[in-house]
């Protein structure tokens, strides 16, 4: 009972904060993604033994230059030269980082920094542009408060219906708590709540929210399992104990990293 009522008000405190970063203004809500990202890369470093300074290097560079345009309203002109500038730069600090490796780990090393890269800084970049991808190019915050209401409703009702109902696994070997009962009560759960949430976001249409459900049905639960994988590997319960009751940000974040540049490009093409 008190681990519950512990899980229950970390939660409720980190949803909230969530949700005011992203109501109160567009910097707030980019400055806690930049801090969280840091945190999720921290976690997922330490889970896969690497012990190095460039996937944070390279995290700030790709992050920075991928939502100046957001923060600022730079010309348009200097944003492929932002972009091939990033670009480059992360190309050099990638392969540069292996001079400081030793020498029977290169390979492994490079790859593990490319791995943290399209994993963690990826995800988290393309999360701060969705708000952003309309029609102006200005911050919409329903947009992206939507996608969390249905990434938490698909995680909450895949749990629920699960543990109730759940008799047949969805993928035993990586996640045995996982069962194809709560894949799909998650899934119906969400598909529900993107009609309500069309109605009152209405910046996007019906249709766009329930494929966005869909995304977040399926990607999301990849994700998870995903992270479950590599828990599984790294032979740890969770990704660190930063939230109480929830185990690590990364915990948190699995399933809205891996949705989220389909998300982004289902979005990007559509808007």
């Amino acid at each position: 009972m008190k681990n519950l009522l512990k899980r229950t008000l970390s939660g409720v405190i980190f949803a909230s904060i969530l949700v005011f970063s992203i109501l109160y203004s567009k910097i707030l809500f980019i400055t806690l993604f930049f801090i969280l990202m840091l945190f999720c890369l921290y976690e997922f470093n330490k889970m896969i033994g690497l012990k190095s300074v460039f996937p944070y290097l390279i995290g700030i560079l790709l992050f920075v230059f991928g939502n100046i345009l957001n923060v600022e309203d730079v010309p348009s002109k200097l944003i492929s030269e932002y972009a091939g500038v990033a670009l480059f730069l992360t190309i050099f600090i990638t392969f540069a980082s292996i001079l400081f490796a030793k020498k029977e780990e290169v390979i492994s090393h490079l790859g593990k920094i490319f791995l943290s890269i399209i994993y963690i800084v990826v995800p988290f970049t393309l999360i701060v542009q969705i708000p952003f991808l309309n029609t102006t190019f200005n911050y919409v915050n329903t947009t992206i408060l939507g996608v969390f209401l249905l990434i938490w409703t698909n995680d909450t009702f895949a749990f629920l219906v699960g543990s109730n109902f759940g008799k047949h696994k969805l993928l035993k070997r990586i996640s045995p708590n996982k069962t194809i009962e709560g894949f799909i009560g998650g899934m119906f759960f969400t598909f529900v709540l993107s009609f309500f949430v069309a109605n009152q976001f209405t910046t996007l249409s019906l249709i766009q929210w329930v494929v966005i459900a869909g995304i977040v049905s399926i990607f999301g639960v990849l994700g998870d399992l995903i992270e479950s994988m590599f828990k599984r590997q790294a032979n740890v319960k969770d990704s660190s104990n930063f939230i109480p009751g929830h185990g690590g940000f990364l915990d948190r974040f699995d399933s809205v990293i891996f949705a989220a540049p389909f998300i982004f490009i289902y979005l990007y093409f559509v808007q």
